[in-house]
C-alpha cells in the first residue's frame, strides 16, 4: 500500500489482487453469519475495493493494514445487509382467524382501590386522584382543597406506605 500510495500502478494492482482473494474468505464468512447469499459476496467485495481505493489516503503508514481492511470489509457486508435486508410481510387480514381474540385488560381500579383502603384517607384521595383518575397535580390540588406541595407530599407519604406493606423499595 505504501508504495501504491506513492504512485506505483503494478504495485496497487498487486495490491487489490490479493487484498480481493483474502478478503473473499472475511467477507463470505461474515456474510454467512448475517443471513446473505453467496452472490452478495461479489458484490461486497466490489463495494469494499472501491472504498479501499477511495479512502486508501485515510491509512496511517505506521499501523497495520490488515485490520483497516478487515474493518472496511466488515462495514461494509454490514451495509449491504442493511440495505438488501428483505423482510416478509403478511397481510393482518389473513391472520386474523389463526391469531387469538385479545383479552380485554383487567380493572386496575378494583384491586388498587383495595391497596389504596390501607391508607388515611387524605393520602388515598390523593392516589385515587392522581394514579385512577388520572388528574393532574394541580387539578387533585384544586378537587381536594389543597395546595399542590400537599398533593405532593400526600402522594410521596401514600406510595411510601404502599411500597412498605407490599414489599416494594423506594
Amino acid at each position: 500500500m505504501r508504495s501504491a500510495n506513492r504512485g506505483d500502478a503494478d504495485a496497487y494492482a498487486r495490491l487489490l489482487s490479493d487484498v480481493a482473494r483474502a478478503l473473499r474468505r472475511v467477507i463470505a464468512y461474515d456474510s454467512i453469519r448475517l443471513g446473505l447469499s453467496g452472490s452478495d459476496v461479489e458484490d461486497v467485495l466490489q463495494d469494499t475495493l472501491l472504498a479501499i481505493h477511495l479512502k486508501r489516503h485515510t491509512w496511517d503508514e505506521s499501523r497495520p493494514i490488515v485490520p483497516w481492511l478487515r474493518a472496511i470489509a466488515h462495514y461494509k457486508v454490514l451495509d449491504h445487509a442493511r440495505k438488501n435486508k428483505r423482510r416478509l410481510t403478511v397481510p393482518v387480514e389473513t391472520m386474523a382467524e389463526i391469531l387469538p381474540t385479545p383479552e380485554p385488560e383487567p380493572s386496575l381500579s378494583g384491586s388498587a382501590g383495595r391497596f389504596l383502603e390501607i391508607l388515611p384517607p387524605r393520602q388515598r384521595d390523593v392516589l385515587q386522584a392522581l394514579t385512577l383518575d388520572g388528574v393532574t397535580i394541580r387539578e387533585a390540588a384544586r378537587r381536594l382543597r389543597m395546595s399542590e406541595g400537599a398533593v405532593r407530599v400526600a402522594l410521596h407519604r401514600g406510595l411510601k406506605a404502599l411500597a412498605a406493606k407490599f414489599g416494594g423499595s423506594e
